[in-house]
């Protein structure tokens, strides 16, 4: 039976990468506390100590829930820990111990849908300044036509961008895949944007920074960061670039109906009413929803004569 620190490394190895950067920090916070510890020896209440540390030290932030996301997070990440020395063999799901611990009741998250006017002058205060105005004002773009969250847009390469058919392939949480309207125009832009700043080959990332390196997670903190310092009230709300999925999701589900936000989302999954699996929206009824909401024709939205 292995120590956590002995079992640890087998764990990030079966991890996907995405699943490494969620829960990387909590994985060597257990490390820290209990990684002499074999891992069948670990209780519940080690665990629930370690959650209440994470709350505690948790990082104060305009949006935060008094470290209630930071427990949460702490509780998910020994789960996942666990999984896998249940799927290997060394306990069972009865001896796992971050099992036995409640999770967090989480709480209403905040977001709402942006304005029209907030959402002008957040774009207006993005191309006011900053080192690299083409790429902030191109990731404001993309995020709000298409609804993507932010992996899905730094994973784009050059071999998922159609500008004859004006689509973008998004490659987002759980493995998924979708091909995804944007406007011509948007395409043009992004096709541009990528050859000037040295996208060659298939496979090359995007989004691209001025010397030619894939863009980061770390261009989304410093252009919320810069458009918090000119936007008072971004800062206070906490406003970051999910937010502008809320408020494009919101908008198609007024105009278009549940089946084509769903869509729209990339959503897949099967939870709630048996109904949910026949309120299904194809590309077409995407794109029609994309020309609507960008007041842009797209090659592939279906006129109203068809409709009917």
């Amino acid at each position: 039976m292995p120590t956590v620190a002995e079992y640890l490394p087998a764990v990030v190895a079966a991890a996907s990468p995405g699943t490494r950067r969620t829960y990387g920090s909590s994985w060597r916070r257990m490390a820290a506390a209990l990684g002499e510890w074999r891992i069948d020896a670990v209780r519940a209440s080690d665990i629930e100590a370690l959650m209440r540390q994470a709350a505690a030290g948790a990082r104060p932030r305009r949006n935060s829930r008094n470290g209630r996301h930071a427990g949460e997070h702490l509780i998910a990440a020994a789960r996942a820990f666990y999984n896998r020395a249940i799927a290997d063999g060394y306990l069972t799901v009865v001896d796992s111990p971050a099992h036995r611990v409640r999770k967090p009741r989480r709480l209403p998250n905040t977001r709402r849908a942006l304005t029209p006017d907030e959402l002008a002058d957040i774009n207006a205060a993005a191309r006011s300044g900053g080192n690299d105005i083409v790429l902030d004002a191109l990731l404001l773009r993309l995020h709000t036509e298409t609804a993507c969250r932010r992996g899905g847009a730094l994973a784009l390469r050059l071999i998922d961008l159609d500008t004859d058919h004006a689509l973008i392939r998004l490659s987002e949480k759980g493995g998924t895949q979708r091909w995804q309207p944007i406007t011509p125009m948007l395409a043009a832009r992004l096709s541009e944007h990528a050859q000037a700043r040295g996208a060659v080959t298939p496979t090359d990332a995007l989004l691209r920074y001025r010397n030619g390196q894939p863009a980061t997670y770390r261009r989304y903190d410093l252009l919320w960061a810069r458009i918090g310092r000119r936007l008072p009230w971004v800062a206070a709300q906490g406003i970051t670039m999910h937010w502008l999925r809320h408020t494009t999701l919101t908008w198609v589900e007024r105009h278009f109906g549940y089946g084509v936000a769903r869509a729209y989302a990339g959503h897949t999954d099967r939870r709630g009413p048996a109904t949910t699996t026949y309120i299904k929206a194809d590309l077409h009824a995407v794109a029609t929803a994309v020309a609507a909401f960008t007041g842009q024709p797209h090659p592939l939205a279906v006129g109203e004569s068809v409709l009917r």
